[in-house]
């Protein structure tokens, strides 16, 4: 369990706490990174980081070898369009404890699922099944439907869901009494979208492998806030976005990561792209597998859309993930003792775990009157999002976010509660929450 940073009541809800916390915090430089904006406090990072000035800057700089090198871009300037996706695969391996090889930047998160799911989906005998579970993202359930659609079978009988005991957090316990001799395949979030629990994804894999089982994650809510050691702990795939602890922008190209072990196999979904580097220009109609990640993206790189993220991960090489994570858990505790001290009176829960190694980088904040409170926090100057049936995410990130504006948060909400404020406002969901 996370010791608490904080004191007593008293010391807890004072302001110049904050302030002092912000003062000793060797992140502070890391705001001017980024855009701000004046009188909003942003707590959707979780969702949709901010812009860096560094990707504005990339994306020019890539706006330029265009201009400048025309077709001759693909192999000239600082960032070779034909290489890129390596090279930022390079950049990202770190974070998820990963061999430079063993990670791509490609795709998007569902066409990676699709391409995970097509390659190492081998349904045969009494291993038929894939194992997920009934609180992961549904775009990771639409994918698995789909690709057991494509096998023949029947979805409802062979995409097996994992039962939450309490709708909130999914326990290993019950994901490994699923891992019967009928699952050919597992996909699992390494934290769950909503309730911000990070699973033991070191036991799971190791769970899986021992009843002969392959075993992916889905890494879209802890890349870039958690580090991850997927090459020592053997897991077989991994994807994720880009957009969100990453600071990749709005549809950021996504990420990849397939073990070594698994280089030379075909791609399930092979494209151009798939070809060893060197081959790609014979125009041979005999795919020649890339022993890399590499071999499972598909088309052409999104270049443009790949620039926003070399900045990010420059900030992230300098910063160093574990200490990402030991700022991140420090804001999430500090939020968490000033929810529990300001808010539990006025209806509020904190949904994820408290322990650290099991809490992922936001807080799953819960109330009945959620929608409405989420949406008089937007008018506040607050940004948050809402997950229904109940919940208020709030995601303090390690770059960009200060104890200060935690603290302005939990006191807004406060105020927002007890003077009824949220009354005015109406229970229908707005388009994107």
């Amino acid at each position: 369990m996370g010791e608490r940073i904080l004191g007593t009541r008293e010391s807890v809800y004072k302001k110049e706490h904050a302030k002092q916390y912000d003062a000793n915090d060797s992140f502070r430089s890391y705001r001017d990174e980024f855009y701000l904006q004046s009188g909003v406090i942003y707590m959707d990072g979780n969702s949709l980081g901010l812009m860096s000035k560094r990707a504005e800057e990339n994306v020019s700089e890539l706006m330029e070898s265009w201009k400048a090198y025309g077709i001759k871009g693909w192999t000239t300037g600082k960032y070779p369009w034909f290489f890129i996706s390596e090279k930022l695969g390079e950049m990202c391996a770190p974070l998820i404890g990963a061999e430079k090889n063993e990670v791509i930047i490609a795709g998007s998160t569902t066409s990676n699922i699709h391409q995970a799911v097509a390659t190492f989906y081998k349904p045969e005998g009494r291993r038929t099944k894939i194992l997920a579970d009934e609180l992961t993202f549904p775009s990771d359930i639409y994918a698995l439907q789909s690709q057991i659609k494509l096998k023949g079978y029947d979805p409802d009988e062979h995409l097996v869901r994992v039962k939450s005991r309490d709708g909130k957090l999914i326990l290993e316990e019950d994901i490994i009494a699923a891992m019967t001799d009928e699952i050919a395949l597992i996909l699992l979030p390494t934290v769950l979208y909503r309730s911000g629990q990070l699973l033991d994804i070191k036991r799971l894999t190791a769970e899986a492998h021992a009843r002969g089982i392959c075993i992916g994650f889905d890494a879209c809510h802890s890349i870039g806030a958690i580090p991850h050691y997927f090459s020592e702990w053997n897991v077989d795939f991994a994807i994720w976005c880009n957009y969100k602890y990453l600071n990749g922008g709005p549809g950021s190209v996504a990420g990849l990561y397939v073990n070594k072990k698994h280089f030379g196999i075909h791609p399930g979904l092979a494209g151009w792209y798939s070809s060893k580097k060197d081959k790609q220009f014979d125009m041979a109609h005999t795919l020649d597998v890339e022993e890399s990640a590499g071999a499972f993206q598909m088309g052409t790189p999104h270049v443009l859309s790949l620039a926003p993220i070399i900045g990010s991960l420059e900030m992230f090489a300098e910063a160093g993930i574990e200490n990402i994570r030991q700022k991140s858990l420090k804001l999430t505790r500090y939020m968490m003792d000033l929810i529990e001290q300001e808010l539990t009176e006025l209806g509020f829960s904190i949904g994820n775990p408290n322990e650290d190694d099991r809490r992922g980088g936001h807080v799953c904040l819960e109330h009945d009157e959620a929608i409405r409170i989420c949406k008089a926090l937007v008018d506040k100057g607050v940004i948050p999002d809402f997950r229904p049936p109940n919940i208020i995410r709030l995601a303090p990130i390690a770059f960009y976010t200060s104890f200060e504006e935690v603290w302005e948060t939990v006191e807004i909400l406060k105020a927002i509660v007890t003077e009824k404020q949220y009354e005015k406002y109406g229970k229908e969901r707005n388009v994107v929450s």
